[in-house]
């Protein structure tokens, strides 16, 4: 049975990557609200850490990238961007608001849509569900990434040594394990993909 591009399953090559690149405009604006849903519900979770809580947002923000390259992730990470924008509770805590793309946050959600491009265009040439380890540095890379924009945004407004302190330090420890854990969930959605039988 022959399917239509709006039809036909979602399927992966293996690299966890979806294959979205021929689908209808349909497909992939259904794509990017799914994606923008997971990302405002993953923003929502808080993990226990000690000095700080752990969000899932950094998780949402490269796993999005992984699975849907650097144009779409880009794209979906921007979307949900303007949501918050636009005042929908979509943010870590529920917030939302323009007051947050010029406050302390700033330069952590002007580094999401960058996060989100540069794990989808390592995914896009090799650093994939294929490659575990590269998955891992690719998405550590990006948070890493995150917090350096965060905190040079932060340091303009309260000083070097309490941004590295207040919004960096604390969350190293959460984004190489999120790091981790955003491997380890590409390579098991890739695997799960594969085995999904197809008419």
């Amino acid at each position: 049975m022959t399917h239509s591009l709006a039809t036909r399953p979602v399927t992966t090559d293996g690299s966890g990557l979806l294959q979205l690149g021929g689908r209808s405009a349909i497909v992939k604006s259904g794509a990017v609200l799914l994606g923008t849903l997971f990302l405002a519900l993953s923003s929502q979770i808080e993990v226990p850490m000690v000095p700080v809580p752990m969000t899932m947002q950094t998780f949402a923000v490269a796993l999005i990238g992984a699975l849907y390259g650097a144009r779409l992730g880009t794209l979906t990470v921007l979307a949900w961007l303007g949501e918050a924008a636009l005042g929908l509770p979509v943010l870590a805590g529920g917030a939302a608001g323009l007051a947050h793309f010029a406050g302390p946050t700033a330069g952590y959600l002007a580094a999401f849509p960058i996060m989100a491009g540069m794990v989808g265009l390592l995914a896009e040439r090799g650093w994939d569900a294929r490659r575990p380890l590269l998955a891992f540095a690719a998405m550590l890379a990006a948070n890493a990434l995150c917090l350096v924009m965060g905190g040079a945004w932060l340091a303009a407004l309260i000083g070097p040594q309490k941004a590295l302190a207040l919004g960096v330090a604390p969350f190293v420890l959460g984004g190489v394990l999120k790091s981790a854990l955003g491997a380890a969930t590409l390579v098991a959605l890739a695997r799960a993909i594969r085995r999904t039988p197809r008419a």
